[in-house]
C-alpha cells in the first residue's frame, strides 16, 4: 500500500498534553517526523540548552499522554518552522485553519509530500504562516463549537490524508 509521506508541524501548542496526543497520533499513522515550534514544548534534545529539570519535568508530562511515541517518532525542534527547507524538500505545506481559502478536509487531494501545519490552540495559525502556505484545509464543523482542539484536529487530519487519496 503507498503511503503518503506527511510531517507535522506543532507550532505554538500550549499545552503539554496535546503536544503528547499528538506524538501518539502521529506514531498511530505513520507519520515521518514532528517537527515542534515556538513555544510548543517539547521533550529532551540532543545539547538541550533547558536546564535539567525544566526538560525532564517537560518529557515526563509528554508521556503521559504520548506513552512512548515520543520515542518512536522522530521528532527536532525548532524557533520558527523552516518552511522554505520543507517546500525545497518536494513538501507542499498544508495548513489546518478556518479560513476564506480553506479546503473543506474530505474534497482534499493530493499525492504530493505534505507538512501539516498545526497552530495555536486559541488563536490558530497566523496570516504570515497561512500565507506561505500551499494549500489551507478545514474540518467542517455541525455542532455549536466553532473549532476542535488541537491534537484532536490533528487525528482526523491525518485519518483523512493518510486514506483520502
Amino acid at each position: 500500500m503507498y503511503m503518503l509521506d506527511i510531517i507535522v508541524i506543532a507550532h505554538n501548542i500550549r499545552s503539554i498534553y496535546n503536544v503528547g496526543s499528538i506524538f501518539r497520533t502521529a506514531d498511530g499513522f505513520g507519520i515521518k517526523k514532528i517537527i515542534l515550534s515556538g513555544y510548543t514544548p517539547y521533550p529532551k534534545i540532543e545539547n538541550d540548552q533547558r536546564l535539567p529539570f525544566i526538560y525532564e519535568k517537560i518529557s515526563k508530562q509528554i508521556h503521559k499522554t504520548a506513552l512512548g511515541a515520543e520515542d518512536s517518532v522522530s521528532f527536532e525542534y525548532q524557533d520558527k518552522p523552516d518552511f522554505e527547507s520543507l517546500k525545497n524538500d518536494g513538501y507542499k505545506l498544508v495548513a489546518l485553519e478556518q479560513d476564506k481559502r480553506s479546503i473543506k478536509i474530505q474534497d482534499y487531494h493530493t499525492n504530493s509530500k505534505i507538512a501539516l501545519l498545526l497552530g495555536e490552540e486559541v488563536n490558530g495559525i497566523n496570516k504570515n504562516f497561512l500565507d506561505a502556505c500551499d494549500d489551507i484545509i478545514e474540518i467542517p464543523m455541525y455542532g455549536t463549537k466553532e473549532s476542535f482542539n488541537v491534537s484532536v484536529s490533528a487525528g482526523i487530519a491525518l485519518y483523512c490524508l493518510r486514506f483520502n487519496k
